[in-house]
């Protein structure tokens, strides 16, 4: 028989770790895996925004936890794994979140700057995906991995964003999804990627402050910037048995800037 709609967006029961969970874009999605029932264990580097962020969930009646790791570093992604499995016991859902972004132009950029936006923003997917799914998902023949890239990793930026690093690395989480879920599908994983448009997050302030918002929010068919609720919609689902047979997909959740600039 069917299962009602509530059933099959019900995350009861199951278990969530979601990097770079402290604040932004990453909070809000623990919010809302654990506001349909799913326990949250939320990492990023620093163990007081951790803190805070766990006493927020928990505030809201959800069941969260924090692991201090840093997602850049592959004995930090190990011992994040480890701890989590130990702790939590298996993990159902994996939410790839945790980023950096660099401005240079691409003629002066540091190599050291692009290092470090490719050993979080991809390899660090990379190693944490196949730490949990070779311990915990694909044992059980089950999983949902969501990667968290943007829409910057579909076109070029406007001039005035020199992110030549940050753009490349959201590309390949793009397609680092793709194959991940052509590969993994037989194991029952399934592999989705969202890709947010301009939010208004501690990341992106500098450049809201910049360019003001009126003025970023006119890209935008909506008009308007993504705020503390837009990415809930689409993370739940994903991670739920109402997307079981959606994999390697990536989903734009941008005020329909895309639409317009041809990502």
């Amino acid at each position: 028989m069917a299962r009602k709609v509530q059933q099959l967006f019900d995350l009861s029961g199951k278990t969530a770790l979601v990097t770079g969970g402290s604040r932004g874009l990453g909070l809000q999605i623990a919010h809302a895996l654990g506001e349909a029932g799913a326990r949250v264990l939320i990492s990023s580097r620093k163990a007081a925004d951790l803190e805070d962020a766990t006493a927020t969930l928990q505030a809201a009646g959800i069941d969260a936890r924090w692991v201090a790791a840093d997602c850049g570093q592959e004995a930090d992604i190990q011992r994040l794994a480890a701890e989590t499995l130990q702790r939590m016991g298996d993990v159902d859902i994996l939410v790839n979140n945790a980023g950096a972004s660099w401005g240079a132009p691409a003629e002066d950029h540091p190599a050291a700057a692009w290092d470090k936006v490719m050993n979080l923003n991809v390899r660090g997917y990379f190693l944490l995906s196949q730490a949990i799914a070779k311990h915990s998902m694909i044992p059980r023949r089950s999983g949902r991995i969501l990667n968290v890239a943007s829409i910057a990793g579909l076109a070029g930026n406007p001039t005035a964003m020199k992110t030549i690093a940050y753009n490349t690395s959201k590309g390949a989480v793009i397609n680092f999804t793709r194959a991940l879920a052509a590969e993994w599908g037989v194991y029952g994983i399934n592999v989705n990627a969202i890709c947010p448009g301009f939010f208004k997050t501690k990341m992106a302030a500098v450049l809201i402050e910049t360019l003001g918002e009126e003025k970023m929010a006119e890209h935008a068919p909506l008009r308007r910037l993504g705020d503390d609720e837009d990415l809930k919609g689409m993370a739940l689902p994903y991670a739920s048995e109402a997307a079981k047979h959606i994999t390697g997909q990536w989903m734009a959740v941008d005020g329909g800037v895309s639409v317009v600039t041809g990502g």
